[in-house]
């Protein structure tokens, strides 16, 4: 269950909810298959699949939540085609091609007597609720699929005051300066080889599986671009890209606490093992979120907004 993508945000007056006042506030959202008329639904869903009915785990104040998202998938080509082969009938029968509206109110009613026929995919989401640091991750790779989860959960609490994690110093300077002078790095921090760069008028440059401390990236750096996105490693931690928005993409945990899920996780039990990784998985994104604060100057204080409000 190691995640790949996080999004962070600081939890504001954190809701005063133990285990089972949570587990029924979010049973309320429970998820629900779509109907063969819907083309899409959400809900909360049991973290540990099919071998479980529990909406959340809590392990020494660390929460695992689970997203369901179900949709029906019809492909783009096939409405078209049929909305096409509908318009040439419209034209035929009435000597002109249909209006603009007309022929959106042909799609609509293509798409709507074609969705009971469509298959429907499934897909998940998960957050991490860290209760003791005021702090929640959601493991997506997209801002807006993370929202998706923040509305739902904000619908079951009744309110929800979160905002994304930011630092006082915008992110890219301090990127820029760990790169360009490897003298201002942390202690056990390490640059990778995978580099996003910004220039104000000349675009985006990107660098894949390159020594980041050559003379290109170098020159690069002087000619006034800044890092926009920047591969780091915590020795016997993890490795991850981190962008100038505090998102952390391409997360890949040590071997060793790979290992160490292997051996502890039971004999079989799928739980057991869910609730070990996870244990590990959130003891090591909260020491690098307490280290990643402070290396990139401190976390700036901002208002409850634009999530402080009550769901309707």
């Amino acid at each position: 269950m190691w995640f790949k993508h996080l999004h962070l945000y600081r939890v504001h007056d954190q809701p005063n909810l133990d285990e089972a006042a949570l587990e029924q506030a979010l049973s309320a959202q429970l998820f629900q298959p779509v109907s063969k008329h819907e083309a899409k639904r959400t809900g909360f869903s049991a973290p540990g699949g099919r071998n479980s009915t529990r909406l959340v785990h809590e392990i020494a104040g660390q929460r695992l939540l689970r997203l369901r998202r179900q949709e029906r998938v019809l492909p783009t080509a096939v409405v078209n085609e049929e909305v096409e082969e509908r318009c040439a009938e419209f034209e035929t029968a009435n000597g002109f091609a249909p209006p603009r509206r007309e022929k959106q109110a042909i799609k609509e009613k293509v798409v709507e007597e074609l969705l009971p026929r469509a298959f429907t995919r499934n897909t998940h989401t998960d957050l991490w609720w860290d209760t003791q640091r005021s702090l929640m991750g959601i493991a997506c790779a997209s801002r807006k699929r993370g929202d998706e989860v923040l509305d739902l959960l904000r619908q079951a609490l009744g309110s929800l005051k979160v905002t994304p994690v930011a630092t006082k110093v915008p992110v890219g300077r301090t990127l820029t300066q760990w790169l360009s002078d490897p003298s201002t790095r942390p202690d056990g921090l390490t640059i990778g080889d995978n580099v996003e760069l910004r220039g104000e008028d000349d675009g985006v440059l990107r660098a894949r599986a390159i020594d980041l401390e050559s003379d290109e990236i170098q020159t690069a750096l002087a000619s006034g671009r800044q890092v926009s996105r920047l591969a780091l490693q915590v020795e016997g931690e993890l490795s991850f890209v981190l962008q100038d928005d505090v998102v952390l993409k391409s997360l890949k945990f040590d071997d060793h606490l790979l290992d160490e899920a292997d051996s502890d996780a039971g004999d079989g039990d799928s739980i057991v093992r869910l609730e070990t990784e996870f244990a590990l998985m959130s003891n090591a994104l909260g020491n690098l979120t307490d280290a990643l604060l402070v290396w990139l100057g401190g976390e700036n204080d901002v208002a409850a907004a634009p999530w402080d409000h009550e769901a309707s």
